[in-house]
Order: structure tokens, then sequence, then C-alpha cells
């Protein structure tokens, strides 16, 4: 099994990535926009997808937060808040935003699960910072690492119960970044104590199944490498300071925060210590070029990558998607009408 995950073109595999996934055997994909017309094309998509590898528990992603971040889309899907409600509604009622994130996540979930998709990139368990470049903004859920923490556990345990899986990201911390990531590399040059709130919600919720790295350099750690590259990054401060042992994946190789050909950048990002190389764009000579100079999935990330899987498919549903929507929208209107939410 290659550790990436891969892009695909289009609606329907075509006849060459048909024969490329059943050669290289990834370990996962993930979906955009130009993937998605349908549930009837978005289900038949990811059956071809299980088809191919001859198992029913396939990694299958998707970036689906709520809010901006969101490739599926009304009017064929819901519309889900993003970040900030749950985090004003906690300012009031702690209890009450809690249950109204699970809520949201389980309907959100639901919507997953029945096109066949079992990974949402979510929660964003980035502290939020005054100051610091929008890209994160109203996606995380406030400025208090502690909160953070509660809302995304929330969220895991909702996503749970509707049979997905999430992923808490970007490890060590996305909140402080200056710049997008995918146009230019943040540095972030905050000290080692200033960093203990970025790492608290994920050292809170370090037995999540999934995580992702992000593409920062923290000059307190490691001032030549960006996290998602960096040995000392992802071994000492995720690993061993955080305490995750979770499947740990790359953000996207594409963004232009890295340097080197995407190829490269996946083999140095395995070779740092990440389990899968996320590689989102369905370029052929990029998913070749990784195939190529990546070394198979390893013990340890076949444990991990299985142990994330086990629960895809078993639901513990509370109640159906429209009472789960209704229950959040009740909850978030104790602070805000559904037209000024983020």
């Amino acid at each position: 099994m290659t550790p990436a995950i891969f892009g695909l073109s289009g609606l329907t595999l075509s006849a060459d990535e048909r024969a490329f996934f059943a050669d290289a055997d990834p370990a996962g994909y993930i979906l955009f926009g130009r993937n998605v017309e349908s549930r009837e094309q978005l289900r038949a998509l990811t059956d071809a997808l299980r088809t191919i590898h001859g198992r029913e528990k396939l990694l299958i992603t998707i970036d689906q937060e709520g809010g901006r971040v969101a490739r599926l889309k009304p009017p064929v899907w819901s519309a889900f808040p993003a970040g900030a409600p749950f985090d004003r509604l906690f300012e009031i009622a702690p209890a009450s935003a809690i249950e109204a994130a699970r809520a949201n996540a389980e309907a959100l979930g639901a919507e997953l699960a029945e096109v066949g998709i079992s990974c949402t990139h979510a929660p964003v368990l980035d502290v939020r910072q005054a100051g610091a470049h929008g890209v994160i903004g109203d996606r995380a859920y406030g400025f208090e690492p502690l909160r953070v923490a509660a809302i995304g556990r929330a969220v895991l345990d909702g996503l749970a119960r509707a049979g997905v899986v999430g992923t808490v990201k970007h490890m060590p911390g996305h909140g402080r970044t200056t710049v997008d990531t995918h146009k230019a590399m943040p540095t972030v040059t905050a000290s080692e104590a200033e960093l203990e709130s970025d790492l608290a919600p994920f050292r809170a919720l370090n037995q999540a199944l999934i995580g992702m790295t992000g593409h920062l350099l923290f000059t307190a750690w490691d001032r030549d490498n960006p996290a998602t590259l960096s040995p000392f990054v992802i071994g000492e401060v995720i690993r061993r300071r955080i305490g995750f042992d979770g499947l740990l994946l790359t953000d996207d190789l594409d963004m232009d925060a890295l340097s080197g050909t995407v190829p490269e950048r996946a083999e140095r990002a395995i070779a740092a210590g990440c389990d899968i190389a996320l590689n989102c764009w369905a370029d052929m000579d990029d998913m070749v070029g990784i195939c190529e100079r990546l070394p198979a999935l390893g013990e340890a990330g076949a444990a991990r990558l299985e142990h994330a899987l086990a629960g895809v498919g078993v639901t513990n549903r509370t109640d159906d998607s429209a009472a789960l929507a209704a229950k959040r929208d009740a909850l978030l209107a104790l602070v805000e009408p559904v037209e000024r939410r983020a």
C-alpha cells in the first residue's frame, strides 16, 4: 500500500485512474467540488473506489468543516455553520454549545456516510490568535484552548455517531499564521512557553484517530523545516509532547508553503515521520512520482489506518438529520439568528 491520499480528476474515474489506483493501492482518497454533482453520482464514485480495492472500509476523505470550507454545498447538500457560532454560544452556555456542536457534526456525518465518504478533515483545533491571517479565522472554535478542545471533542463524537471519522488539524497549531499556507510559508517566532497554548487542544484530544500537520515553520523547534517536514516537530512535539499516536496525514503537499517537487515533498514528509502524504490535485505525473519515491506503508502506519477505519460505517445515531439540525439551530439561536452565522 502506498502511504498517500490522492485526488480524483472528475465526476467519474477515468480508465487511466482505475488502472493506476489498482496498481498503486493508495491508502485513501480526497474529494473536491470537481468530483461532486449529485448524491447518486457521488455514491457511485465512492462505490467505484471501494470496488477497485475490494474492501468496504476505505479512507475516502473530504474537507467538509462547515462555513466557507465545504465541498458539498446547497442546494443538493445542507449548509453547516463554521466554528465561530459555537464559540459565541459557549460564552454564555457551554453545555448548550457542546450539544449544538455534537448535533451539527452528527448531521454532517450522516450526509457524508450516505454518499460513501468515511472521513472529514475536521475539527479545526487551531487556537485563534488576534491579528493572525484570516485563513483560519472563523473556522476556529475560539481563542481559548480548553474551549477549542471541548467543542472539538463534541465534533469528533458527533461524527463517530454517524459512522464517520474526524481529523484533528493542523498540528502542532495553525492559529498564529501570518500568511495563507496555500501561497507562502509562515514563520512563527513564538517561544516554546507561548506555544503551549497552541498544543493544548491537541494534547486534550490526543486519542483522536487521525490528525493532520500544518505547513508552518516554528523557530522555537526547527529553524530550517516546516512542521510537515520536520523530524523534530513530528517526533518530539506531535508524537511525544502532544502524545498523539493516531494516523498522521500531511496537509496538502501542493501548497506553496513547501518547496521542491510534489514527489520530493512527499518523500521528505514520510521520512520526517508522517504516516500519509496528502496530494489533492489528481496530477498523474505527481501521483506516479510519489509512488516511485515512497516506501510501502509500514506496520505502524498500517495499524493506525486500520484502527482509524474500525468505526467507519458503525452508527450510533441519536436522531434523524432534520431533528439534529433543528436542535443545533434552536441552541445557536440563543446568541444569533441563522442569517448572521459564519
